[in-house]
C-alpha cells in the first residue's frame, strides 16, 4: 500500500513523498525530469525496506523551485523528509544523486547510494548549450528544447543521428504516455543544469562526505557520467563504486529497476 504525505522544508517548501513498505526508511530522490511514481518498479524490488519517493520541487504536490533555488534547498528538501520519516539510508539517481551527495554533506546517514550523480569534475559536463535550452524553455519552444536536450545530453541509446531525428523523438516525448508529465517539469531544468554548472569542481567538496557510500554506474551509459563514478569514490572516504553490465543511465526508472535495487539492498543490508 502507497500513502502520500508532505514535508515542510526549510524555506517552507511543501515537498510530496510516496511511502510503501516496512523496514528501515530510505529516501529515494529521482533526477531529471522525472517523478516518485517513475521509480515504483524500484521500491517494489525493495520490499525489506520503507521506501519514501520524493516529488522534487516543481514536481505534482511539491512547491516550486522559488526564486532563491539552489542545490542546497533541495539537500533541505530530503533533509525534511528524511526527518519526517526518521530515514537514515538515501538513494539519488541522476541530478537526484547529486542532490543526495549534497545532502550527505550536511548530515551523517546510516547509508548511501547514487547511481550516475550529476557531478561535473574539471569541466567533464559539457553545459554550454544550457542557455540556449532556457531560452527556449521560456519561449514555449518546446519540441525544440527537447530535442536539444537529448541531443546534447546524449543518455538517449541511440547512435549519433541528425538533428532531425531528435525533432521526432521529442515529438514523440512530448506526445507520449509521459508527454504532460515532461512538459510540465521541463521549466525545471535549466535551474538544475545550472546547479550542474556552477558546482563543477576537482570534487574535493565530497571527501567531506562520511556517509558509507555506493556510487553505481551503467557500462552502456556516456563516459561523462561513467567517468565521474570511480573519481569521486576515489575522493570520498567511506565509498565504493561498481558498474553494472549492460545498464544505461535510466537503469533505476525505466530499464533495469530490479538490478539495481539488488545492488543497493546487498550494499545496505552488507
Amino acid at each position: 500500500m502507497t500513502d502520500s504525505s508532505a514535508a515542510v522544508s526549510a524555506d517552507g517548501t511543501a515537498i510530496s513523498y510516496r511511502s510503501t513498505g516496512d523496514g528501515p526508511g530510505l529516501v529515494v530522490v529521482p533526477g531529471n525530469n522525472r517523478r516518485a511514481h517513475h521509480y515504483d518498479a524500484f521500491v517494489r524490488a525493495l520490499p525489506r525496506y520503507r521506501t519514501h519517493a520524493i516529488d522534487r520541487r516543481g514536481r505534482g504536490a511539491s512547491g516550486p523551485q522559488g526564486a532563491a533555488y539552489s542545490i542546497e534547498r533541495e539537500a533541505e528538501d530530503v533533509l525534511a523528509v528524511a526527518a519526517a520519516t526518521g530515514s537514515e539510508l538515501v538513494f539519488g539517481h541522476s541530478f537526484g544523486g547529486l542532490v543526495a551527495l549534497h545532502a550527505a554533506l550536511r548530515r551523517r546517514f546510516t547509508g548511501l547510494a547514487v547511481y550516475e550523480p550529476g557531478v561535473s569534475l574539471d569541466g567533464s559536463f559539457d553545459l554550454t548549450w544550457v542557455p540556449e535550452f532556457g531560452r527556449l524553455v521560456a519561449a514555449g519552444r518546446h519540441h525544440t528544447a527537447m530535442a536539444t536536450f537529448t541531443k546534447r545530453t546524449g543518455l538517449l541509446p541511440i547512435p549519433a543521428v541528425p538533428m532531425a531525428v531528435h525533432y521526432a523523438l521529442a515529438f514523440l516525448l512530448l506526445r507520449g504516455r509521459d508527454g504532460a508529465e515532461t512538459l510540465a517539469m521541463m521549466p525545471t531544468s535549466p535551474a538544475e543544469l545550472g546547479e550542474i554548472a556552477r558546482l563543477d569542481s576537482d570534487g574535493s567538496r565530497y571527501a567531506a562526505v562520511e556517509t558509507p557510500a555506493l556510487l553505481l554506474a551503467g557500462s552502456k551509459t556516456v563516459p561523462y557520467l561513467l567517468e565521474v563514478v570511480p573519481r569521486l569514490a576515489g575522493i570520498m572516504p567511506a565509498a565504493r563504486h561498481e558498474i553494472l553490465p549492460g545498464a544505461d543511465h535510466n537503469a533505476p526508472d525505466l530499464n533495469s529497476p530490479e538490478l539495481v535495487a539488488r545492488h543497493v539492498d546487498a550494499f545496505f543490508t552488507r
